[in-house]
């Protein structure tokens, strides 16, 4: 098996709230993440497709292509976008880094499938120098 990996970048303002807790849980819980104006991140996604080169290009996917979906998908609809107001895709959800690459594997995994002779293997999002998710999927559990 061969593993392929495209990054790109973004950037977004998000708020962690969790609207069932008042103000001084979610204060308490989240710390200046929660605060009621938003914060913003320069994140770097980086996915990772496995598979066997096809013998036709020797390719698991064209990164060209990969680059493609990423941005199309994903990119394009969240960059420069407050992530609980302005993304359709993430209305009710928390945007904790664990729940948007939970959210893009979904928006991903099927048209990576469709586009390559591999399938996506990992979704890591980087929010900070220090901070970082890694998502396998539901069969990585």
């Amino acid at each position: 098996m061969v593993y392929i990996s495209r990054k790109e970048f973004f950037n977004a303002a998000h708020r962690l709230y969790n609207p069932a807790w008042s103000k001084e849980e979610n204060d308490e819980f989240f710390g200046p993440c929660a605060n009621e104006y938003f914060h913003g991140h320069n994140f770097e996604i980086t996915v990772t497709v496995v598979g066997e080169p096809n013998p036709m290009t020797g390719f698991v996917i064209n990164l060209k292509k990969l680059g493609v979906l990423m941005k199309s998908l994903i990119v394009d609809r969240i960059d420069h976008k407050n992530l609980n107001m302005d993304v359709d895709f993430l209305k009710g959800k928390i945007t904790s880094c664990e729940n948007l690459v939970k959210v893009f594997w979904d928006i991903l995994a099927p048209e990576i499938e469709k586009n390559s002779s591999g399938r996506l293997f990992k979704i890591t999002l980087q929010e900070t120098h220090k901070n970082y998710v890694e998502y396998y999927g539901e069969k990585g559990l």
